[in-house]
């Protein structure tokens, strides 16, 4: 793996689900690192804060029947998250 110092201890990936694709993701570490663990580059270069003050990085989150906007530099993962939406500035492809 590449900067592992970047991110939060782990022992073991979990699951979550991105816009209906699975993913393994670090546990243990916010959102906005499990996305950069997936997209070292794109995430890394893109235009977050990473404190929570501009929002670039908010996804919807299903519990239930109900959605929830959230950060994902102030969210923790969880294993079986469900992300059913990602603000316009998180690219997940591999460049």
């Amino acid at each position: 793996m590449i900067n592992e110092d970047i991110f939060e201890p782990f022992d073991k990936l979990v699951e979550i689900e991105i816009c209906g694709e699975k993913r393994e993701v670090p546990e243990n570490n916010s959102l906005l690192r499990c996305f950069q663990y997936l997209s070292m580059e794109t995430v890394s270069f893109g235009d977050f804060c990473w404190n929570g003050d501009c929002l670039n990085c908010q996804v919807w989150i299903e519990t239930g029947e109900k959605r929830k906007a959230v950060v994902a530099c102030r969210t923790t993962v969880k294993e079986g998250m469900k992300i059913v939406r990602l603000s316009e500035e998180i690219n997940l492809s591999e460049k």
